[in-house]
């Protein structure tokens, strides 16, 4: 009976989290049809720390960062996709958040809820080198999509290039060559009218 109990708590959650898929972001898919939802965002992730994995640091655990970016964004099922650029919503981020991963990961098992936000706590506190390479996969994806979308997000949020950079320091700590890449692609953007000088 007990382990009917934890496999209905783990059926529960795998069914909340479908509700990712509606979850819109402002960036757009690269052929610019429509808004990518916070699902695909996450698989992108997971994808791009898998192919860039000989970027991070000799002792990262691409395993982790791969479950930290799949899991990272559960928590805007309740709390909503905070867009970079939106001041007034980002001074709530935190307690919205938090709240939405009691509930969210409330669900599982508490053994497996613990071990997940302990990863999500992991990922927001950006420490670690694996929630640092981690976070660095979550920042170059909306560059990559902002370049080759012509501006993107960037002329959305009306972003400059030293405020869009001011986002992107942190990279330089997990990965230089990727952070010497958003150099070049921001750089390139700005000079190709993508993005504004302040």
């Amino acid at each position: 009976m007990q382990n009917m109990t934890r496999l209905h708590q783990q059926m529960a959650f795998i069914l909340e989290i479908d509700k990712l898929k509606h979850i819109l972001r402002r960036t757009s898919l690269l052929d610019m049809s429509r808004r990518e939802n916070d699902a695909e965002h996450s698989w992108h992730l997971a994808m791009m720390a898998i192919v860039l994995a000989e970027y991070a640091a000799p002792e990262v655990n691409i395993s982790r960062v791969i479950r930290m970016v799949l899991l990272h964004d559960l928590v805007e099922i309740d709390a909503g996709d905070t867009f970079l650029y939106d001041d007034v919503h980002a001074e709530s981020k935190a307690e919205r958040e938090q709240q939405a991963a009691d509930r969210i990961y409330g669900l599982l098992p508490k053994d497996i809820g613990e071990e997940l936000v302990n990863l999500w706590h992991e990922f927001e506190e950006r420490k670690t080198p694996d929630a640092k390479f981690a976070a660095c996969m979550d920042r170059i994806q909306p560059v990559l999509h902002n370049y080759f979308t012509q501006g993107g997000t960037w002329k959305i949020a009306d972003a400059s290039h030293e405020r869009a950079m001011s986002h992107m320091l942190f990279i330089k700590e997990a990965s230089e060559p990727l952070f010497a890449l958003v150099e070049s692609l921001m750089s390139d953007a700005v000079e190709n009218g993508f993005l504004k000088r302040e």
